[in-house]
Order: structure tokens, then C-alpha cells, then sequence
């Protein structure tokens, strides 16, 4: 098979995946590119790479996909990279600005607001350069690791998987491994073999990465409890009534 291209995210939750590709030997001839979570959503929908980690909202934009992984990134309880963050208590907030990294996160938030929370506010987008800088802000949605740094300028913290979870009593998946075409069963074998050894090897996979941490109190700690890799039967449950709201 010609060279494969992967596009993956580039936050600390996805490390043990990328630790997987790279260093386990299962995966040959293949290209990894890493960038946010918009972007891995919008390179498979050009065709520019063959596998994506993509957010669940973008999906149903993508077309017609082939679901190619028993893993994924989701959560069953407090997930502390996906935060809604205010200066002002849940039922004062009167705007909200969108981090530009993730729709997934966007659209979840808009669905907790509606029908769990019960709030109305404005809605703010946040351009490309904009999702570091909060200074100013009534309250801000922001996901991946620099949520470890900017969490403390705000005193009112809601993590949203968990709020999904209160909301629905089912885990939530942020995103997941997927192609347009149908991909040799060979090759799947090995992704999931390589994929498999990453999640296996979390230890090994934070000092191969020890350069690259965030600020993280206690980074293999957040990997082994606050993001569930499993794509089990609850999770795409989860998934299935999250992609309900969307529809409406």
C-alpha cells in the first residue's frame, strides 16, 4: 500500500496514541501529522490524509466514514482538558467565548446550556490567535493542555464531560479514529496493534514525551484517570445521543 497519512491531535491526551504509531513497530510506511482538532477534521474531509482523529461534531460534515478503532478519546467523569471557565457563577453568565480548537467543544457546551443548565447567552468566537488570550473575558470554553495554566484566572470551573455525564448518565466521546474509504484489514491490524501498545505503555509513553509535557501536576495520572480510550457500548451510546442534539 502507498505511504498512509494520519492526522492526530496534538494534546497530552493523545500522546499515548502517537507513542503507539511511532514506537511500537506495528505500523509501517506511514506518514503522522499532528495538529488540533479542527484541522484533523478538515484534512480527511480533502482527502489530504488517509486516517484522522476527528471531533464527533465534525462527522456528520465529513460524509460517509468508516469507524476503524475500538479506541478513542472520551471520558466517564471529570475529564479536566474541557472546561467551561467564568468569573461570574453558571446562572450570571451572559456571554461565552469559543475556543477556535475544537467544534466538539463548542457544541457541547451550546447543548448543556440549553437543555441541562437552562442558559441563554451570547455566543462569542475566539479567531486562531485568540484562544490564549482570556484577559477581559466574562467566560471562556477551552480545551487542551493549556487548560492546565489558564483554569486558575478563573474561580468558576465546569468540566464539561462531567456535566455531560450529570446531564445524561452516559460517558462522553470527544473523538474518534476514522477514514472515508475502506482501509485493508491488514493495515487496520496493525493501527489497532499500535494504537493498543500506546495505551498499554503510558508510562513509557510520558518520558518518551518528557520534553513535550505540559504543565500538568501529574501528567500519567490525568492519562490513566481522566480520559477513557475504551470505545466501548456506553460510549458510542453517549455518542449516539450526543449526535441527537445536533441534529435538531
Amino acid at each position: 500500500m502507498k505511504l498512509l497519512k494520519i492526522s492526530a491531535v496534538s494534546y497530552l491526551n493523545t500522546f499515548p496514541f502517537v507513542f503507539g504509531l511511532l514506537e511500537s513497530g506495528f505500523m509501517q510506511n506511514f506518514k503522522l501529522e499532528l495538529d488540533v482538532p479542527s484541522v484533523c477534521a478538515q484534512k480527511l474531509k480533502s482527502d489530504a490524509v488517509d486516517i484522522a482523529l476527528v471531533p464527533v461534531a465534525a462527522l456528520n460534515e465529513i460524509g460517509t466514514v468508516h469507524f476503524i478503532s475500538d479506541f478513542c478519546i472520551g471520558a466517564v467523569g471529570e475529564v479536566k482538558t474541557v472546561l467551561l471557565l467564568s468569573k461570574v457563577p453558571l446562572e450570571q453568565i451572559s456571554h461565552i467565548h469559543l475556543d477556535f480548537d475544537s467544534r466538539t467543544s463548542v457544541e457541547l457546551v451550546k447543548v448543556l446550556a440549553k437543555h441541562h443548565w437552562g442558559i441563554n447567552p451570547q455566543w462569542e468566537n475566539l479567531g486562531p490567535q485568540q484562544s490564549t488570550s482570556f484577559a477581559g473575558l466574562e467566560s471562556l470554553v477551552a480545551i487542551g493542555d493549556k487548560t492546565f495554566e489558564i483554569r486558575s484566572g478563573f474561580p468558576y470551573v465546569y468540566d464539561l464531560a462531567e456535566a455531560w455525564i450529570d446531564f445524561t448518565g452516559l460517558p462522553f466521546v470527544f473523538a474518534v479514529w476514522v477514514s472515508r474509504k475502506i482501509l485493508p484489514g491488514d493495515v487496520l491490524s496493525q493501527f489497532s496493534q499500535a494504537l493498543g501498545y500506546g495505551i498499554t505503555h503510558k508510562g513509557d509513553c510520558i518520558e518518551y514525551f518528557r520534553d513535550k509535557l505540559p504543565r500538568c501536576n501529574d501528567c500519567l495520572s490525568y492519562l490513566e484517570q481522566n480520559i477513557s480510550y475504551e470505545f466501548d457500548k456506553n460510549k458510542k451510546e453517549g455518542l449516539r445521543m450526543f449526535l441527537s442534539y445536533l441534529e435538531e
